[in-house]
């Protein structure tokens, strides 16, 4: 398709499938690739596409150019782009292509499927999610945290020394190597707020931020930021939100 349209510009989501077929075709293509973007945009002088992703350890965010290859190729993570408001009357055109592929031409095959006995942790549909850092202390800590989710309806989550430290499991993890989220409203709790997590979560609608450190690089993407102690907030707010949803 790529070599009968001849587009400027090619993205696939970020899946694990998304990813295994994004390499196979700028490896057949002889194009590049630039995995995971967080941001795209189009550069108005020289037409190109600026692909920005977590680069050095999620320690910087670095823009990619294509400049000489095409289709320019780029891998996106889910829900870090808001969804456009619906355009009534707003029609595009649908191209249909026969694709004449026998099944004896693909070379690899599935033996077997391997079902998970553990839970579906679905981080990246969840519009309200409690999530906590190192700062929590423990993993008995994070009670308190499960208890202001449970509140209100939504998910438990975590940064990636929480995972490290064994506290959740990994599917429980925001960031940079963990699952990109777009809730309505996102509670940061004892995180200090480095870039691999930030990537993860700061297009969420609304962001909570509570943490000790009152220069902490979380209050500079929080909507809301309360300076204190999670064990003195956290309790206030069950509370609250207890007698509010009462109402």
């Amino acid at each position: 398709m790529v070599r009968r349209y001849k587009p400027d510009i090619l993205l696939l989501g970020a899946t694990s499938l998304g990813r295994d077929l994004a390499s196979a075709i700028a490896t057949t293509l002889e194009t590049g690739l630039t995995a995971d973007c967080t941001v795209l945009s189009i550069d108005k002088e020289t037409r190109c596409l600026e692909q920005t992703r977590p680069a050095f350890g999620g320690n910087v965010m670095a823009t990619i150019l294509c400049k000489e290859s095409r289709p320019q190729m780029a891998t996106v993570r889910p829900r870090v782009m808001p969804m456009p408001p619906r355009q009534e009357g707003r029609q595009g055109e649908l191209v249909r292509v026969d694709i004449p592929l026998r099944e004896e031409e693909i070379r690899t095959q599935v033996i077997q499927i391997i079902e998970e006995k553990t839970a579906a942790i679905h981080l990246d549909k969840a519009e309200i999610i409690v999530a906590g850092g190192r700062g929590i202390g423990s993993k008995e800590n994070f009670a308190l945290l499960e208890e202001l989710a449970q509140v209100l309806g939504g998910s438990i989550a975590c940064s990636r020394p929480v995972v490290e430290a064994g506290w959740l499991p990994p599917e429980y993890q925001v960031g940079q190597t963990g699952t990109t989220v777009r809730p309505k409203i996102f509670f940061a709790i004892a995180i200090s707020g480095a870039i691999q997590f930030l990537v993860g979560m700061q297009t969420s609608d609304v962001i909570v931020a509570i943490n000790r450190d009152p220069e902490a690089p979380i209050f500079k993407v929080a909507t809301y930021g309360i300076v204190g102690d999670f064990r003195e907030v956290v309790p206030v707010l069950i509370e609250e939100f207890r007698r509010v949803l009462k109402k």
